[in-house]
């Protein structure tokens, strides 16, 4: 198996990734009127902000899931020569393991607590021995290896 993956590289195409579905999730939201900021005094709109998230949950999960099952990388990890590896045997990991992998790290990160539970599923690697795995890695039994010869 090829070298794990530097810690701040995954952050860094992550934050990549994050970019460039964001911008797609905030068209999206802006299209179908669920912007999630629209503060009044008198009114407070609870379902636009849930309509944001369920766009974001759907996209983020889907544009992960696709992907890694597709070629074991995100965009964000192509340009950073990185991809996702099963931990068993290095090939790119199927459509559950992928999904699984993309739940575990969107779901919280769309409806409740997106910059903490980043902050934890992803930094997780920063401190993981001897895999650099984050929590999502963990539940998809995955790692992310170094692409560049």
């Amino acid at each position: 198996m090829p070298p794990l993956a530097d810690s701040g590289k995954r952050v860094l195409a992550r934050i990549i990734d994050m970019i460039l579905v964001g911008v797609v999730v905030w068209l999206l939201s802006w299209a179908f009127h669920t912007v999630e900021y629209n503060v009044e005094a008198t009114k407070v709109d609870t379902g636009k902000s849930l309509g944001q998230s369920v766009i974001a949950a759907v996209l983020y999960t889907a544009y992960d899931t696709i992907l890694i099952s597709r070629t074991g990388q995100t965009l964000g990890k192509r340009l950073l020569n990185m991809r996702v590896a099963n931990l068993d045997d290095g090939s790119n990991p199927s459509l559950q393991a992928s999904l699984i992998r993309a739940s575990v790290l969107w779901l919280p990160f769309a409806f409740c607590c997106a910059c903490v539970w980043t902050a934890i599923c992803g930094g997780w690697s920063f401190f993981d021995r001897p895999y650099k795995q984050g929590l999502h890695d963990k539940a998809a039994r995955t790692v992310e290896v170094s692409t560049a010869v």
